[in-house]
């Protein structure tokens, strides 16, 4: 069942729970059901011990009793842990059910029952006994994988998950089992008899640090946002970043034009950019790209809007430099706000936390214009091309109906000639397309600006002379002198003259 983009019923009898880990309750659809038997299962070190304590927390903040039966790790192990976070267990009781150490001697040894028919018997009832003398109201078995081994074979297994759901279901209590998945075979039974099934996966690329994401396989009653949503463990807890849906966000948007403060630039552009459009400048290394982008976000900062910048191939320290050498006092924007600059390390940050990034610029700090400098390193954040289309395809849409500019830059392989290439085609997402380009002419490399598509209205179909100077960005008059200005190497045509070639 995937989530619909329509509101929660609100009409249930019993409200959902919170379950502490923020953007959790999000992809749930609100929460968890009360009363219920939950599984949230992954392998070691993808978090489920972290996960459990934040629910647990979150029930000891609205004042309820929590209980944490642990079957695998000690007191001062999951104390460990919470230090580690910065947290305080004040509040959460905690039972071990670990061996004692009496029960390795020889005459502690079973010999006319197996082990796993009294263990299992011992075990439980001092769980029962803990449950009717604390009465709490959230409860986390950590794990499964030692009840599978106290159990001894499948049937009495799941004959005692049975049980436990049965006995917790008539306490109003919300149950929390946690499942490594170390077993040899996965027990789907304890899935089927779940109310809900949160996955946890860690997976290790190549390069670069662990990427984590979650799924929920089913939530009975319940619309959750289905597919998979990045998360990450930080000092503090879990962190989820619920995937992008962009049907949730539409909202009325009237693309009013945004100027780039250089006449030239808004001349050939028709007037500026437009609200809830996006607009990719593409061109090979060194042609202005970035520039024209910060050109854009000066302008909004000028007329006192706030744009986000979030860079993947140069250093905040090297964007203020080259911007201030052009005249751009972009330092001054930074410190008032206006202009919030994000280096992304793509071997660091997930596509799920980036595209979170971009929507808390949106929504809480009010960002007018988003640039994302470049698509090369976006591309390395997700090396499969395929869902970096589909996702950006997303963060366009959501952009667009939340009237934000927002300005993409694309470097393309090579530096001259017809041998350009892109590696990530997103002329067809984009609204407008510029193009910038090098090209000889008498001796010198020198650049050219040209529009090569614009949904938003007229634009110029010339091409113009472009020059990054002391003073800022400089567009000249059409090329109408040279014919094969994209070819690189462009012929003159007789009888026009250069406005570029000083008079003698």
């Amino acid at each position: 069942m995937t989530r619909p983009s329509l509101p929660i019923d609100d009409t249930t009898t019993s409200p959902l729970l919170r379950t502490g880990v923020p953007g959790l309750d999000d992809v749930l659809g609100g929460g968890l059901t009360p009363g219920r038997l939950y599984l949230a299962e992954g392998s070691p070190g993808s978090g489920k011990t972290t996960i459990a304590m934040q629910f647990l927390m979150e029930g000891v903040r609205m004042g309820e009793a929590v209980l944490y039966v642990t079957l695998s790790e000690t007191a001062d192990e999951l104390q460990g842990v919470a230090r580690s976070h910065g947290w305080n267990l004040n509040g959460v009781e905690i039972r071990e059910m670990l061996p004692a150490q009496e029960s390795l001697s020889p005459e502690e040894q079973y010999t006319v029952f197996h082990p796993s028919e009294v263990e299992l018997g011992e075990t439980t009832i001092r769980i029962l006994e803990d449950v009717k003398r604390i009465n709490p109201s959230r409860v986390v078995f950590d794990s499964l994988s030692e009840l599978r081994l106290l159990a001894g074979n499948s049937l009495r297994y799941r004959r005692q998950i049975l049980a436990l759901k049965q006995f917790f279901a008539g306490r109003n209590c919300t149950v929390v089992l946690l499942d490594d998945m170390t077993a040899v075979e996965h027990d789907l039974q304890v899935q089927s008899i779940s109310h809900a099934v949160v996955r946890l996966e860690q997976i290790n690329p190549d390069y670069g640090g662990a990427r984590r994401r979650l799924v929920v396989l089913k939530y009975r009653g319940q619309s959750f946002r289905g597919g998979y949503h990045d998360y990450k463990i930080t000092r503090g807890g879990l962190i989820v970043f619920p995937r992008l849906v962009a049907a949730e966000h539409v909202e009325a948007v009237s693309q009013t034009k945004m100027p780039s403060g250089l006449k030239e630039l808004d001349d050939l552009l028709g007037g500026g950019i437009e609200r809830g459009t996006s607009t990719l400048l593409v061109g090979a290394p060194g042609t202005g790209k970035s520039s024209v982008a910060v050109q854009f976000a000066m302008a909004a900062a000028e007329r006192g809007e706030c744009t986000a910048l979030f860079i993947f191939d140069e250093s905040i320290a090297t964007m203020r430099t080259r911007s201030e050498g052009m005249g751009m006092e972009i330092s001054k924007h930074m410190a008032s706000g206006r202009i919030r600059v994000r280096q992304v390390d793509p071997a660091e940050l997930s596509p799920g936390e980036f595209v979170h990034e971009i929507r808390q610029a949106v929504t809480e700090h009010h960002a007018s214009v988003v640039v994302i400098d470049s698509l090369n390193g976006y591309l390395n954040a997700m090396p499969d091309e395929r869902f970096l289309i589909v996702q950006l395809h997303e963060l366009l849409t959501f952009l667009g109906q939340s009237g934000v500019a927002t300005v993409l830059i694309g470097a393309q392989h090579g530096l001259i000639g017809m041998q350009m290439h892109s590696p990530v085609d997103a002329s067809y997402l984009a609204d407008a397309v510029v193009l910038l380009r090098y090209f000889e002419a008498e001796g010198e490399v020198r650049q050219a600006i040209s529009v090569m598509k614009k949904r938003g209205g007229q634009h110029e179909r010339s091409i113009r002379s472009f020059k990054i100077t002391p003073d800022g960005l400089s567009l000249g008059p059409p090329l109408r002198q040279f014919r094969g200005i994209l070819t690189g190497v462009p012929i003159p045509l007789e009888g026009v003259v250069d406005p570029d070639t000083p008079a003698k």
